[in-house]
């Protein structure tokens, strides 16, 4: 019965269910038990009316922008946890060098200077330990490719400098 309202099968199994519910819910109000289907009948035609008069947003748009945003934001906690595991795997010499230059945001020269080793040091090691923390989070997950690796470099620089979670 519903189906005569709208040519959607899904729009007329929304309308049949809500007709059965307001019906079950109303079913205190059906005076004669002979005129039942007319009675249920009213109430379906009534639903589909309703149905019809929603203002329904458009889905694709809504869904598409909530779930990229969802997504980059589960990938970029995964990233953090990758990373904060990572940089708990390293020395403590190595974890001290990364501290001062992300979190304390010092210049290799400013390090080498607190360290009292030369700059060419820290400047070697600095890149040892980013291509290493690149590696074993690049283990941790499938390698992206060359435009979200780029990205991914600068998160990796980012969520260092915030520290341990």
């Amino acid at each position: 019965m519903a189906y005569r309202y709208t040519s959607n099968p899904n729009e007329a199994e929304d309308i049949a269910q809500d007709a059965l519910l307001r019906a079950w819910r109303r079913r205190s109000t059906l005076r004669d038990g002979a005129r039942r289907k007319e009675w249920l009948g009213t109430i379906v035609r009534n639903e589909a009316f309703r149905q019809h008069a929603r203002v329904r947003p458009d889905p694709v748009e809504s869904v598409e922008t909530w779930e990229g945003a969802e997504d980059e934001q589960i990938l970029s906690t995964v990233e953090r946890a990758d990373l904060h595991a990572a940089l708990g795997r390293l020395d403590e010499r190595d974890r001290q060098l990364i501290q001062l230059r992300y979190s304390e945001d010092l210049t290799q020269e400013a390090i080498a200077r607190r360290l009292g080793i030369p700059d060419g040091t820290v400047k070697v090691r600095l890149h040892r330990l980013r291509h290493k923390l690149r590696s074993e989070m690049g283990a941790a997950q499938a390698m992206p490719p060359a435009p979200q690796r780029i990205a991914a470099t600068r998160r990796i620089s980012s969520a260092a400098a915030r520290g341990p979670m």
